[in-house]
């Protein structure tokens, strides 16, 4: 599995657009200045292993496509995938500990097995959203709740935003992985993003790895851009 990251290692390019040569050429571009590249929903559906082995011919693959259904299906998605070695592979913490641990079951086949990942409250989900979905308490509790049960089931590490890191790290400490979206530079438009912080706020708080996208792809200079939050970060 990855080692932990430092300075801008820690950075995830996010390629989150649907044709598989342009991230293959971005994800080259971005690679001497990151760590792996996320290659997410869009990607996958629109150009599928095709897509992945350009990209994965650049750099490690963080594969997001937050699996979730029943735990025989998931377990039989992550067999089909381990094929393709990903790095990292997410799946939601709401499908539940039964279906997080055949995921982790079904990836121990692998030679080398893909750091998996369980998404807690996507970043773009705010207290009325969730209350919408029949949750209360808002994100926070949601969020401890869903990493608790994700983390007990075999789950290597999570996926939150960035204002839950520090309650993530006093109740469980610093062995799970945190992958954190929802980071934009100071100066960054949030998008559709609810729950953000800077770069440097977040691995203050424990982050290990930051997805950043579009402050860094849609930049009149992605290397540029990727190079002065990988230098904020000491690297």
């Amino acid at each position: 599995m990855l080692a932990r990251p430092r300075g801008a290692q820690r950075i995830i390019p996010a390629l989150d657009m649907a044709a598989g040569t342009t991230a293959a050429a971005l994800a080259g571009r971005l690679a001497p200045h990151a760590g792996p590249m996320k290659l997410g929903l869009e990607l996958f559906c629109a150009g599928g292993a095709a897509a992945f082995a350009q990209v994965a011919a650049q750099a490690p693959v963080f594969l997001d496509l937050k699996l979730h259904d029943i735990p025989n299906t998931v377990a039989g998605a992550v067999r089909s995938l381990l094929p393709l070695r990903p790095a990292m592979l997410t799946l939601h913490a709401v499908g539940g500990p039964a279906m997080i641990a055949a995921a982790r079951n079904a990836a121990e086949a692998a030679d080398e097995r893909p750091i998996i990942l369980a998404v807690t409250v996507l970043t773009s989900m705010d207290a009325g959203t969730l209350a919408d979905t029949g949750v209360s308490g808002g994100p926070a509790q949601q969020v401890l709740r869903l990493a608790r049960l994700a983390l007990d089931a075999g789950a290597d590490g999570l996926v939150c935003s960035p204002l839950e890191i520090s309650r993530i790290r006093d109740a469980f400490g610093a062995a799970p992985y945190l992958v954190v979206p929802g980071i934009r530079p100071a100066g960054s438009a949030s998008d559709d993003q609810s729950r953000i912080a800077t770069p440097e706020d977040a691995v203050a708080a424990g982050a290990d790895w930051l997805v950043i996208g579009r402050p860094i792809t849609r930049a009149a200079d992605p290397v540029a851009a990727l190079r002065v939050i990988g230098d904020e970060l000491g690297g």
